[in-house]
């Protein structure tokens, strides 16, 4: 049996104190949380504090290419600009080189899983060994009603790619800018394709063109020379606009919502879907210069998760600053909860709870150490 202490043990919901002792087995998985006095000899002490492993639910893997390549503060019209006109690189190679080291880094801060979005295969070489656990995510997107069942037989194809070789994989839409009322309709249809990811509410732009078909969307539609002149505006916001499509759909996981407001939160929660946010601090930072409104989110009971989004849209791929970044603008905000955010929370949005996400018995979550402002992946030596 290996015993561990540390100076705390958070244990995916609430701080234990350092009286406790965590036993794990011979193959890692947890056999129990008991008081240190009861633990005997052998005891390993840890500086600092010891967690489970964080669960990164969104992510851009084969953006990671992109560090550095996109100004910050642009909002995010100009900043999909940038990403359409700039992510093909001058020598492909650069995008594995890129994805291995995102991924490398990810795991040495203590990742364990990850939600990851993939418009391409480039990432399934790296998904298929051992270490992280993936989900991905196949976006699917296509803004003209016409041309909706050719851009699903895209994406079904790369999915397939994933499927093929026993990866998670579900195909998602994009956002609600960027996906029609046709294809929303088709990929909700899709059997077996649970849970879904969408990016939500990301700019002020996306509910002006839902609510009114103004803002600077417009100006990106025809920059690419987008027609749409057959979408109708709601005149509602554009949760409220895009949710509607998913009636069946189980496990929802909504992304960003850097202008989501309290009265979309409870039209989300008033239907049966387990609905869960993420929030992504340091994107929504670099691109819009703004955070969500994270108490509003929890006076209203919301399911909060933590992601990096893309080296494009951020410094590092690290869920250690990004619960930083959280503690720092929020300090009411208790640590347990962020950090219960990034472990037990982004598990349960995966559907992966059964293994990662908290120190329970017969659980294989992993080991994150947080000390002297750090957090790394604990191996046990």
């Amino acid at each position: 049996m290996i015993k561990l202490t540390a100076g705390d043990i958070f244990d995916g919901q609430k701080f234990l104190g350092a009286d406790r002792c965590l036993i794990l087995d011979e193959t890692g998985a947890v056999s129990a949380i008991v008081p240190r006095s009861w633990a005997g000899e052998g005891i390993i002490e840890v500086e600092g504090w010891l967690c489970p492993g964080f669960v990164n639910t969104h992510c851009h893997l084969e953006l990671s290419h992109m560090q550095g390549l996109i100004p910050e503060g642009a909002g995010l019209p100009a900043f999909l600009q940038s990403v359409m006109e700039q992510r093909e690189p001058p020598v492909p190679e650069t995008v594995q080189e890129a994805i291995e080291k995102a991924a490398a880094a990810m795991q040495a801060e203590g990742v364990v899983a990850v939600g990851d979005i993939c418009n391409t295969a480039a990432s399934l070489p790296l998904k298929t060994r051992p270490g992280i656990y993936w989900h991905t995510f196949v976006e699917c997107m296509g803004f003209v009603d016409a041309a909706a069942p050719r851009r699903l037989e895209h994406s079904l194809a790369v999915l397939a790619r994933f499927r093929e070789n026993g990866l998670p994989s579900t195909l998602v839409p994009h956002a609600p800018y960027s996906v029609s009322a046709t294809l929303f309709r088709l990929i909700a249809a899709l059997e077996n394709n649970s849970p879904l990811s969408i990016h939500n509410q990301e700019s002020a732009s996306e509910d002006l063109l839902y609510r009114s078909k103004t803002g600077d969307f417009l100006d990106f539609y025809r920059h690419f020379n987008i027609d749409i002149s057959a979408f109708g505006f709601t005149g509602q916001s554009s949760l409220r606009s895009w949710l509607p499509y998913f009636p069946a759909t189980p496990r929802l996981l909504l992304v960003h919502n850097t202008y989501t407001h309290a009265e979309d939160v409870r039209f989300a929660l008033s239907g049966q879907q387990e609905i869960s946010w993420c929030l992504c601090p340091n994107a929504n930072l670099y691109i819009e210069n703004r955070l969500p409104d994270i108490p509003a989110f929890i006076s209203e009971g919301a399911h909060i998760t933590l992601g990096t989004d893309s080296l494009a849209s951020n410094r590092q791929l690290s869920m250690w600053e990004e619960i930083g970044t959280v503690h720092r603008h929020f300090p009411d905000i208790p640590m347990a909860a962020i950090l219960q955010w990034a472990t037990l929370n982004g598990a349960q949005a995966l559907g992966i709870d059964g293994q990662y996400g908290s120190f329970e018995k017969g659980k294989k979550p992993g080991l994150v150490q947080i000390h002297n402002g750090n957090a790394n992946a604990y191996a046990v030596q």
